[in-house]
Formats: C-alpha cells, sequence, structure tokens
C-alpha cells in the first residue's frame, strides 16, 4: 500500500480516539471516520473502572465521539472482509482472539470501507499491511514514552 501522507478521508481506531486532543491535526486525513466498533469500545470504557473522575472522563469522551463523528457500521462487507483480516493475521503468526480480535474487527471495517487506518498502535495491524494502509499516529503518551 503506498504512503503518500494523510488521505482524504480514514478511519482512526481507538487509540487515536482516545488521544484526539493531544495529536497534531497534520497527521489526520481531512475527514476522519470511526468504527461502530471504536464505539462500543469507548461503550466499555466508563465500565472498567471504580475511579468516578475517570468514569466521566471516559462517559465524556464518549459522548463526544458520538456527537462529532459518524460512525461506519459495522456491516456484512465488513462481516466478509474480517474473514480476509482473520486469515491474515494467522498467516503472519498472530493471533486473532481474545484482546486481538476488537482491532481486527476495526482492521477490517477499514478494509471494507476502503479507508486507510490511523492508529497510535501500528504493531497491533502488524502482518496486514497487504490489505490495508496503516499510518501511524504520533501522540503525546508515545512521545513521553520515547522520552
Amino acid at each position: 500500500m503506498p504512503d503518500d501522507g494523510p488521505a482524504g478521508r480514514g478511519l482512526i481506531d481507538t487509540s487515536v480516539v482516545i488521544e484526539l486532543d493531544r495529536v497534531d491535526p497534520q497527521q489526520l486525513p481531512l475527514q476522519i471516520a470511526v468504527a461502530a466498533i471504536t464505539l462500543a469500545e469507548l461503550a466499555a470504557g466508563p465500565l472498567a473502572t471504580d475511579d468516578l473522575a475517570e468514569r466521566a472522563r471516559r462517559q465524556e469522551r464518549l459522548q463526544l465521539t458520538e456527537a462529532t463523528f459518524d460512525a461506519v457500521p459495522f456491516d456484512a462487507d465488513c462481516a466478509r472482509a474480517y474473514g480476509r483480516v482473520y486469515a491474515e493475521t494467522l498467516a503472519a503468526g498472530r493471533k486473532a482472539r481474545g484482546r486481538r480480535a476488537i482491532d481486527l474487527l476495526i482492521a477490517a471495517t477499514a478494509l471494507a470501507a476502503d479507508l486507510p487506518l490511523y492508529t497510535a498502535n501500528p504493531s497491533d495491524f502488524n502482518g496486514l499491511e497487504t490489505l490495508i494502509r496503516v499510518s501511524p499516529i504520533e501522540t503525546a503518551q508515545a512521545r513521553q514514552s520515547a522520552d
């Protein structure tokens, strides 16, 4: 897949949504899409913590994301694309089940919608380069880890 800079439209994964206010906009596509699967991940976020302040931050992030972006649905085309993503993941010698399944569903959404995938965790999509264009995004958290 060619890497010719930011695309006109692209799918951002959950890692980018979480850090969106700390991402340089020049790293992002001109039109941002999110997968319905990302909304599902964000909906689970407030339930995954007992810290009330963190729960409120996660709920606010979910609501802001829902209000800002139209979600790309996970439909029959995505389900078929998931088969290709799953097979490619196994062929690369990587696991395709468990916690990794969410990332693969997001990748299948990008594949079915013919959109590049923008992520702060590009290694989550190793082995899928022949199917989708994965565009790494540098986040404030990644910069702090490098220091």
